[in-house]
This record gives structure tokens, sequence and C-alpha cells, in this order.
């Protein structure tokens, strides 16, 4: 039991830690920002030209020919040239590529998911953590119990008790693991003031060890689908609290409807994967409680014939009736 909690309070401690978690900020490009001016350049100092690059010409200004109209000086060559981009400015700067989430699990599809779910899938998360420890505990106590059985002891201490060997019959079962043996001894050990009563309080005993947090597993099955129910209303609330605005009506509702079907989804999962379990773990303690009360009643019977058969041993032989003959 203490081993189960452990292990339940470290994976939600895990998943709570994941979750919250908040996604790192995308390394940003540097690149100067959006309406800066472009650095300064000397008077004198060259323009920095990029291989193969053009010249760019100012707009309407004319081209360099031998021929200068009369009147006019010829242009200077460095008025000419009023800038020189390089191919990555003149080109048309590409889009942001989409940087990944941070985080040790950010940009996991479930983490996604679970986030869209709204805040009801925290309560579906806890009762799945759950869920999963009681069924990883029955599945290792039920293997224990399979290697446990000991079908040959058991036929051993029925022989003893009809060949009316009680002593060896409650040696044999004395130290042994199988819930049937351990009935039985406690019930071979309280023969003689109350058989059957005895028979009773440990078959009690074992059923309830096997039977352990099947209660719990129960109330997860009923509780999960209503989880799901309430992250569905809450999901279409959040819908139709944005009908009213035309900007973010689109957006707003359907995300509305995408939490209320997420949390459906989370809720009817986790209770088809606890009800298979339930009722497995349910029909092997129905068959344990056969399997006992099968046991005691040949226990009881075996000794009460054991008994019946002492009495008629040990009973007073009544005296025979003779008519003495009269002198």
């Amino acid at each position: 039991m203490k081993t189960s909690l452990i292990v339940c309070l470290s994976s939600l401690a895990l998943a709570l830690t994941s979750l919250a978690q908040s996604p790192a900020a995308p390394g940003a490009a540097q690149t100067s920002p959006a309406g800066a001016p472009p650095a300064a350049v000397g008077p004198g100092a060259p323009a920095a030209v990029s291989p193969g690059a053009p010249a760019a010409m100012s707009p309407g200004a004319p081209a360099q020919t031998g021929n200068v109209p009369p009147g006019e000086s010829p242009a200077a060559p460095a008025a000419a040239v009023t800038a020189t981009l390089s191919p990555a400015a003149a080109s048309p700067p590409p889009a942001a590529e989409a940087q990944p989430s941070g985080g040790m699990l950010g940009s996991n599809w479930l983490i996604d998911k679970f986030h869209k779910g709204g805040p009801i899938m925290w309560p579906i998360l806890i009762v799945s953590i759950i869920g999963l420890t009681v069924v990883i505990e029955r599945i290792f106590w039920w293997g224990g119990r399979w290697f446990r059985r000991d079908p040959k002891r058991i036929e051993k201490v029925f022989t003893a008790i009809e060949n009316g060997d009680t002593t060896e019959a409650s040696r044999l079962s004395r130290g042994s693991r199988d819930p049937v043996l351990r009935m039985m001894w406690n019930g071979l050990n309280h023969q003689h003031a109350s058989l059957q009563g005895a028979l009773q309080v440990a078959a009690g005993i074992e059923i309830k060890r096997a039977g352990r947090f099947l209660v719990v597993m129960d109330t997860l099955v009923t509780l999960a689908p209503l989880l799901g129910l309430l992250g569905t209303i809450t999901g279409l609330i959040r819908s139709f609290s944005f009908l009213g605005n035309e900007e973010l009506a689109v957006q707003a509702v359907t995300g509305g409807i995408a939490e209320a079907l997420i949390a459906t989804a989370c809720g009817l999962g986790i209770a088809i994967f606890a009800l298979i379990p339930f009722n497995f773990f349910t029909s092997r303690v129905s068959n344990l409680e056969f399997e006992l009360q099968t046991a005691a009643t040949n226990l009881e019977v075996m000794l009460g014939a054991q008994t019946s058969a002492r009495d008629l041993d040990f009973a007073p032989q009544a005296p025979a009736s003779g008519k003495g003959s009269s002198i």
C-alpha cells in the first residue's frame, strides 16, 4: 500500500511539473527593428557592394553616356550611386519560422491537447493517475496470488483429514501463502471452539484482501465520464459567451467546442480503461470466494464425519437383555 501511494504521488508530481513549465520564447533573429534607419555612411566612405550585385541607380537619374548636353556638367560618379543593397536586403524578408515551444514536453501532442481541454483536465489527470496506479497494484497482487497457489498441498491436507490425522493436516497448512490453506489452518486450530466461525472469519479476511481498491476503481469508472461531461458544459458555456463579439466569435466558439470534445473524450477514455480491469478483478474475487466456500464446506464435512465416527467408536454398548432361568 505504501509503495503504491509513493508511486502515485511521484507520477502526479512529475506530471504537474511537466505541464507547469512555461514555453521558452523562441530565439529572436538579430535583425534591426522595423523602421530603423540604415547605418550612416560617411561622406567619403565607399559603399559596401556585395559580390555580383549591380549598382542601384537613383530613380530619374540620366544614364551616363559619352554625350553630355550643352550647359550641363557631367554628374559625379559618387552622386549617381545612391545606395547599394545586398541580396538579402533586396529580397523580401522570409516569413518567421515557427519555433518549437520549450520545456521538457512542450512540443508533445498530448500536452497541447491537455492545455486545450481547459481547467477540467486537471481533475481528469488526477483520476487517470489514481486509476493507473490501482490497476498496476492489482495486477501485481493477482500475479503473486497465481504463483502462491498450491493445489497439491491442499489435496494432501484433505487426505490427512480423511485419514483422521488432523495434526498432520495442520502442519501441512501452516506457513502457506495460499489463501485457501491459510483459511484451513485457521479452522483446524479452532475446531474445538467454533470451526464454522473460524472459517468464516478467515475467509472474510482473504476476500477483503483480494477485493481491496475495487471500490476506488468503481468510483473512478463513474467519476471520469461525469468529469468529461462537466468539461463539455464548461466548454460550451465558454463558446456561447463569445457569440456577441463578431471579431473573435469564430475563433472563440471553435476553441470552446474543442475544449468540450477533448474533456469528454478523456473522461470516456479513462472510464473505458478502468472498466475492463474492474470487471476482471471482480470476477477473480468471485472465483476466490467460491474456492474458499468449497474448501470450508469440505473441511466441515470431513471433520464432522471424523467426529461422528469417533463418537460411534467410543459409545457404550447397551447390555444384552435375556431372561434368566429360574431354578
